[in-house]
């Protein structure tokens, strides 16, 4: 039997679900976790939660269904997005992950939207500037952080 796998690494679960060819769900696999708010504002999430979570997820998944994870076709993975997860030069997290949903650049971008006005912002980026958005909030993570050495 051809057997799907789709993947869904969402801010509070990882869901995994096996489709068989005919479009029949077999099973739905979930894994839930937390997220951190150290400050007023703030949310973090560990990168190795989606990963365990995405185990735990196909396990379930497969356990419930009793299909065969060999006979899997084909894999679609869809996720959080905007998250900024800073790496070593193992490609290992450095520190908790900075979700789609953190505002410690509002201010920032309250400024860039006074500069530059609103509609002219519109205009050039197609947004008003969200402090969820990655470049912002890089920047602001950047401006904001010790340097991080790897001697």
């Amino acid at each position: 039997m051809t057997v799907y796998l789709g993947i869904d690494t969402s801010t509070t679960a990882t869901k995994a679900v096996l489709v068989g060819g005919d479009g029949a769900v077999l099973a739905v696999g979930k894994d839930e976790y937390g997220y951190d708010t150290p400050r007023p504002g703030w949310s973090e999430q560990d990168p190795d939660l989606w990963w365990n979570g995405t185990i735990a997820a196909i396990r379930e998944a497969v356990t419930l269904s009793g299909v065969d994870p060999t006979s899997v076709a084909a894999i679609g993975i869809t996720g959080q997005m905007h998250g900024l997860v800073a790496l070593d030069g193992s490609d290992r997290p450095v520190r908790p992950a900075i979700l789609w949903n953190d505002q410690r650049t509002a201010t920032q971008c309250d400024d860039i939207r006074r500069r530059v006005g609103r509609d002219r912002l519109i205009e050039v980026t197609g947004t008003t500037r969200s402090p969820g958005l990655r470049r912002r909030r890089f920047s602001g993570y950047a401006t904001k952080s010790r340097r991080i050495s790897h001697g």
